[in-house]
C-alpha cells in the first residue's frame, strides 16, 4: 500500500486531507507534519511515497522544502495542495521539482483520491 505525508499547518485542513486519504485508501499509512523540518525529519524515518504540502507554512517555503526532498529522494511524488494559486507560485513548484499542484479552493475529495490511486497504481507498475 501507499505511505503518504501531509505537510499543513492548518490543523483542520491537515485533518479533513488525512481523511480524505484514509476513507479511500484504509490500508495507507499516512504521517502528519505541521511544518517543513518536521516534514524532513518524518521522511528521513519513514519515506512516504506521496507528500501533500503546503505552500505557506512556518518556518521555511514548501517550495524550498520540495526542493529538498527531491534532492534527497527524487522518487518521492510532490503535490502541492495551496491557496497560493498564482501562476508565479505554480511556476516555481514546478521548477523546484513539484509533481502536481492543487488549489485548496477549488480540488474536491475525489480529485485527491485519483491522484492516490494513480500514484498506488504507478508503485505498482515498477
Amino acid at each position: 500500500m501507499i505511505e503518504v505525508l501531509i505537510v499543513e499547518d492548518n490543523a483542520e485542513f491537515r485533518e479533513m486531507l488525512r481523511a480524505i486519504v484514509q476513507s479511500g485508501f484504509p490500508g495507507a499509512g499516512i504521517a502528519l507534519a505541521e511544518e517543513g523540518e518536521a516534514a524532513l525529519r518524518k521522511i528521513k524515518a519513514r519515506k512516504p511515497d506521496l507528500v501533500f504540502m503546503d505552500i505557506r507554512m512556518p518556518g521555511r517555503s514548501g517550495i524550498v522544502i520540495a526542493e529538498e526532498i527531491k534532492e534527497r529522494h527524487p522518487d518521492i511524488i510532490v503535490a502541492f495542495l495551496t491557496n497560493m494559486d498564482g501562476s508565479e507560485y505554480r511556476k516555481a513548484a514546478f521548477a523546484r521539482g513539484a509533481d502536481f499542484f492543487l488549489s485548496k479552493e477549488s480540488v474536491k475529495a475525489e480529485e485527491i483520491q485519483s491522484l492516490v490511486e494513480g500514484i498506488i497504481a504507478k508503485i505498482s507498475d515498477q
